[in-house]
């Protein structure tokens, strides 16, 4: 058994292979590739990148920044079936505290009614959203996961303009 490369999955069966390396989908093969590249691309260029988003309006509701990550964290349950899920989202500070109190809600009214892992993971959303509320956008210190999805912008963007364009 292997893992993948990019999402850490155990591998039982098939995957795909390139240069020593095992993922376990196409999708996963393709963001590995990305993230190989985004790793690639010149700290200045990253970093005016990535002051531009967070110095820049809000994607969400184009009010004024400073804008980084925020995850809001949410959890669903029915009978035998839990389902929890993260979702990271570039936004400024007062969009992230209106999706965290309503995934914090979604929690407390959907999350409770499987077993077990609807008693389990309710209170550990619920608590992730809530210790999210205290965090700031700092436009000093925009957070790794801001740089990482802004290399990986970069790197699409690339990739999908015409070689010529590229070039010049």
């Amino acid at each position: 058994m292997s893992q993948c490369t990019h999402c850490g999955t155990t591998i039982l069966f098939g995957g795909v292979n390139e240069g020593g390396q095992r993922f376990c989908n196409e999708k996963c093969h393709e963001a590995g590739r990305l993230a190989l590249q985004s790793q690639r691309l010149p700290p200045e260029v990253v970093a005016q990148a990535v002051a531009e988003v967070v110095e820049g309006n809000c994607p969400v509701c184009g009010g004024r920044g400073p804008v980084d990550v925020f995850t809001s964290y949410r959890v669903f349950s029915a009978v035998v079936v839990t389902s929890w899920r993260n979702t990271p989202r570039v936004s400024c500070r007062g969009c992230a505290t209106k999706a965290q109190l309503l995934s914090t809600l979604y929690c407390f009214f959907l999350g409770w009614w499987g077993i077990p892992w609807g008693f389990v993971m309710t209170p550990i959303q619920i608590v992730r959203n809530l210790a999210g509320l205290s965090r700031e956008a700092d436009a000093t210190r925009p957070s790794k996961m801001l740089e990482t999805m802004v290399r990986m912008r970069l790197v699409s963007e690339a990739s999908t303009q015409p070689s010529a364009a590229r070039v010049a």
